[in-house]
Order: structure tokens, then C-alpha cells, then sequence
């Protein structure tokens, strides 16, 4: 994720040119370390985003939409105080450090016009919102770092705002590409990445490995190791970049991992070779609002996962560790025909059983060696009251015993169920996806209700995953159990091919027919679909069973998705992400 010295720069050029003149007309703070500002324009309203998140620290217009709390956080007052109404007067960044400077003029309390600096450093975990006053002394910030925090600098109101602390490198402006990799042939031991990184200012990993990359030479090799036709070919790349950047010529742009809009995982504003999958934009304004509004919205879907994955985990534990209790249950319980063979004994030799006996030597005629058995007796009581004592203990043994082996199969299709309710929240892609589980769980009783708003439905149920083969034919897979149970028994047709991983959680897939022979190929992709949407899917070696759909049956009673088979095949299929990708079929 590099957002660097120079994309800082691209962007702060970019506000300059968006909202110089633009007025402050509100001011809000969405997260505890988050800023939206709405600013007026001649060119329409614009939203501006601060954000000092340790993890996705940013500044740029965003198209988002932002949930407001009832109540401003302190420094959301602050700001409406000293900015609101303001004149945006300059954006500008520090030397392609990561730190932006919004500089606004407003009136005081007086009506006379004074200047103050929203500087927002984007530096990590040390990332903050600063504001300052003419005099550069600081008015309040989004975090304060006290002499407790830190030893080198401290952000706290009523101080001197002082930059942070230089790290030695030497700007873009002003570096001689030439002479840096004369001085890297020096550096013995230093890979030649880390040993650029540590020496130009603003620059990221990504650039640094762009020039290597543009150079044909391993960025992770040795500096003083390169042959003289590898140098002389860094130093034609790297000023070609730097030249690129103090020309200020820049293309922003946003990668993906595989073509087509899923998760983007890379963004700059310089030509980068050796990312694929890029799509360019006319701003980079533009290419931060989609990728961390992309993130935003995976991080929303984690937090929105690890409530049910809790939920999930405990009841899982809970459950294992009741099939753990009766699988112990039973293994003590593995004698009791003993308890039946004792008091049997005793009953054949009562008349040899004298009164009072606290044990007994008899002898085991079901045994062909003609062995003695010992057996206590409650001296208390006669003979015939212990082979009855025996008696009532078998009897207890044998209804515990069945007691545990019922429950001990309830707990396991339970664990099965949780298990499976698990994968399809791992399969999880939206916030619906994830309402219809959260659903799943409330019917089932392992989750409280939620209360609906008088008069608002639930959101319609999702469909189906639906894939086409390389021949034409029509693949379902269920997104969730529910799912499974529609897709299997309502939206399917008896003869249509349903496919499930062997004894392992997973999707109900489906091949549709329409009274056609499916073909190895389609089989083949429906068997890699169900491998993939299964817990197996980092395995290389997936058991897929297959039938046609009228030989699988719901039990009485059985949980959602839970389903029994038979006169079933099995093959074996590899998850392939990549061709997932490829097969999905958009709605």
C-alpha cells in the first residue's frame, strides 16, 4: 500500500488545484481518528477525507458516504470553531514527505482574519490531524503525544508545532541518479532495494522496486555485486523515474490482484511496469477514494465476521467439549455387561454366598478356562440384595450408554452444522451475505433476534452463486445452508447433477441438465466449484461425491443444509481460485 512522498505530493497538487478558494462549510468526525470536511467550490461541493488510522492513514476527496455521530467528538468542535466559514487559501506538502498542509483564512472573534495550517502526517501509527495558528503554535490535534509517548517529539495543545524528524535522505529535486548508484557499488552487504529506500526521499518499496525491475536486475541482490552493464542500466532507470516525478508526470492508476474489479491491492500516480491489472484514472484523488473505500469496506466485513465467528467458536468449543465428556462417558461405561455377569454369580450361588461377605470368589461359567471372578459385596446386605444391586447398576449402565451414543451423534451433526455455517460465513463477500448467516443463526436459536424497525422488512433473500462451464451448462452453488436447502430440493430438478465435498463442510452445488448428458469437463469444473467453496479450499486433493439430485434426502428434522445421500460417485478435483474467477457468470 504505498502511499509515499510522492503520491502525497500528486495528491496535495492535485486539492490545490480542486478547492484553493473553496469555503469550509462543515466539518465532521465520523471515527475517533477521522475528519470529512465539506467544502464549497466554483466547481461544485467537495468531501474531504482525513484519516490518522494507524492502518489506513490518508487525505483526498472521496464520493463516500460517511455516518455522522449524534454527538462531536472535542476536537470536531475545535475545528468548527477555528475553520468553519473559512477560505481554503493552499494545499501544499513538505519535500514529498507524507505530511499535506491545508492552509484556510477565517475571522476571529474580533472579525479581524488570521491564517491557520490543518496539517494531516501520514506516518503510520504516528499519523495525526494538527491544527496550527499563524504563530505556528498548535490548537488542539486528533491524537495527543505527550513526553510519556514520546521522548523526540510531542503534539500537544499550546505548543510549537515542530515537523517530523528528518530521516537523512535526500529529496527527488535535487538527488543525482547517477552518483547514488556509485555510491550503492560501496555499500557492501546492502540489497540494492533497501539500500535506495534508505536514500531517496518520498520513495516506497513499489518505486524502488521499479527501477530494478525497469533495469532487469533483482532488487533484493547485493549492491556491490551488480556487473557493469547492470549499472549502467540503474542509472539509465533511475534517473528515467526520478525525471518522471520532478516533471511531476504522473499517471495514477489502481491494480488488482486478477482482472476485473475485485479487491484492489496496489495504487500510485507513476508508471509502475511491473504491476498487471492496472486501471488508469484522470486523478489520483479518484484511485485513493475506490481503494480504501474497497478497504473500508473489507475491514467493515471482517469486524462484521469476527461477531459471528464468536459466536461460532464458542458454540463449537462447547460443542466439542460435550462429544469430548461422552466419549469418556462411553469409554467408562464399556463394562457394564460386567455389572449383568456379577449378579448373575450371584444369583447362581446364593445358597454358597455366607451372610455378611464383603467379597467372593466365583466361578465364571460363561468363561471356557474355568476362571474365577471377584466380586464385592455390601456386607449389609444379603446375597440376593446384591445380585439385585448389580442388576439396577446394569440397567443404569445400559441406559446411559444409550443415552450418550444418542447424544453423542445429536452433538456431532451439531458440530457439523456450526462447522458448516463457519465455511459459508467464510464465503461471505457482502454485508447481505453476512445477514442472511447472522439470520441462519437466529432461527436456529444461537444468536437473540434482532428487533426490526416497525414497518421494515428484512432485505430479500441473495441467490445462488451461478457459474457456466466451458460447455454451456448451467452451475449453481448455495452461498449458505439455506441456500443449499433451496437450491437442492425447490430450485432444482430430480435428474440435475448435485455435488458436495466429501464429509468435509462446504456448498451444495448444482449441474443443470435441461435433459442434456453432462460431459467430464463440466463435471470436472461443478467438482473444483465445490471443492473451492468448501473448508478444503487450500488443499490440492479435494473427494467430491456427485448423484443426481433425487438420491439426496433431508433427514426429519435435520438442521439447514444437512442432508443424507446414496448411489453416489466421487472425484477428485483441485480448488482453482483463478478459474472461479473465470467461470462466474455476472447477473
Amino acid at each position: 500500500m504505498p502511499l509515499d512522498g510522492v503520491v502525497m505530493k500528486c495528491v496535495a497538487a492535485e486539492l490545490n488545484k480542486e478547492i484553493t478558494g473553496g469555503r469550509v462549510e462543515r466539518v465532521f468526525q465520523p471515527e475517533a481518528d477521522e475528519i470529512l470536511i465539506h467544502i464549497r467550490t466554483r466547481n461544485g461541493n467537495r468531501k474531504l477525507v482525513m484519516s490518522a488510522n494507524s492502518r489506513y492513514p490518508r487525505i483526498h476527496l472521496t464520493e463516500s458516504p460517511k455516518e455522522n455521530p449524534a454527538f462531536p467528538p472535542a476536537f470536531c468542535m475545535v475545528l468548527r470553531k477555528h475553520i468553519q466559514g473559512s477560505r481554503v487559501l493552499s494545499v501544499s506538502s513538505r519535500d514529498y514527505e507524507r505530511v499535506v498542509s491545508l492552509e484556510v483564512e477565517s475571522s476571529n472573534e474580533l472579525g479581524d482574519l488570521s491564517v491557520k495550517r490543518l496539517i494531516v502526517e501520514v506516518m503510520g501509527r504516528h499519523s495525526n490531524i494538527i491544527l496550527v495558528n499563524s504563530e505556528n503554535i498548535i490548537i488542539d490535534s486528533i491524537k495527543h503525544v505527550d513526553v510519556d509517548t514520546s521522548g523526540v517529539r510531542q503534539v500537544m495543545p499550546a505548543r510549537a508545532y515542530t515537523p517530523p524528524p528528518d530521516q537523512g535522505k535526500t529529496s527527488p529535486a535535487c538527488i543525482d541518479a547517477s552518483l547514488l548508484i556509485e555510491n550503492a557499488l560501496t555499500s557492501p552487504g546492502v540489497s540494492l532495494g533497501k539500500y535506495l529506500l534508505d536514500r531517496i526521499k518520498g520513495f516506497s518499496p513499489l518505486l524502488c522496486t521499479e527501477i530494478c525491475r525497469r533495469a532487469g536486475v533483482d532488487e533484493n541482490a547485493p549492491a556491490d555485486s551488480l556487473e557493469a552493464d547492470e549499472v549502467r542500466r540503474l542509472k539509465e532507470t533511475a534517473d528515467s523515474l526520478l525525471a518522471e516525478v520532478r516533471a511531476e508526470d504522473f499517471r495514477p492508476f489502481v491494480a488488482f490482484k486478477e482482472r476485473g474489479r475485485q479487491t484492489p491491492t496496489d495504487f500510485h500516480c507513476v508508471r509502475i511496469s511491473h504491476l498487471f491489472n492496472k486501471i488508469y484514472m484522470d486523478s489520483i484523488n479518484q484511485v485513493l477514494d475506490l481503494f480504501y473505500a474497497a478497504k473500508d469496506a473489507d475491514e467493515r466485513l471482517k469486524q462484521s465476521r469476527a461477531a459471528l465467528y464468536k459466536v461460532l467458536n464458542n458454540a463449537i468449543d462447547r460443542c466439542k467439549r460435550k462429544i469430548s465428556l461422552l466419549q469418556e462417558n462411553l469409554k467408562s461405561l464399556e463394562d457394564r455387561e460386567k455389572l449383568k455377569l456379577m449378579g448373575e454369580l450371584i444369583t447362581a450361588n446364593l445358597h454358597s454366598i455366607p451372610q455378611g461377605a464383603s467379597r467372593v470368589s466365583l466361578l465364571n461359567y460363561y468363561s471356557q478356562e474355568g476362571e474365577y471372578l471377584e466380586v464385592e459385596l455390601d456386607p449389609g446386605l444379603s446375597p440376593s440384595q446384591n445380585a439385585q444391586l448389580y442388576y439396577k447398576k446394569y440397567a443404569k449402565a445400559k441406559s446411559s450408554y444409550a443415552h450418550a451414543v444418542e447424544q453423542l451423534e445429536v452433538s456431532r451433526e451439531e458440530l457439523s452444522y456450526l462447522e458448516s455455517v463457519a465455511q459459508a460465513l467464510e464465503n461471505c463477500k457482502s454485508q447481505a451475505d453476512i445477514q442472511e448467516v447472522r439470520q441462519e443463526l437466529e432461527e436456529q436459536d444461537y444468536l437473540p433476534a434482532q428487533k426490526s424497525r416497525s414497518g421494515v422488512s428484512r432485505e430479500r433473500p441473495s441467490g445462488p452463486y451461478h457459474f457456466k462451464s466451458s460447455d454451456g451448462f448451467d452451475i449453481y452453488v448455495g452461498k449458505n445452508n439455506r441456500q443449499n436447502d433451496f437450491l437442492t430440493f425447490k430450485m432444482s430438478h430430480p435428474d440435475d447433477i448435485w455435488l458436495h465435498a466429501r464429509n468435509i463442510p462446504g456448498s451444495h452445488v448444482i449441474i443443470r441438465k435441461n435433459g442434456k448428458e453432462v460431459p467430464d469437463s463440466t463435471l470436472t469444473e461443478a467438482a473444483m466449484l465445490a471443492a473451492y467453496y468448501s473448508k478444503a479450499r487450500l488443499s490440492s486433493n479435494v473427494p467430491v461425491d456427485y448423484t443426481t439430485v433425487r438420491n439426496v434426502k433431508k433427514p426429519r428434522g435435520a438442521k439447514p443444509g444437512m442432508v443424507n445421500y446414496f448411489n453416489f460417485k466421487t472425484i477428485a478435483a483441485a480448488p482453482d481460485e483463478s478459474r472461479v474467477g473465470r467461470m462466474i457468470k455476472q447477473e
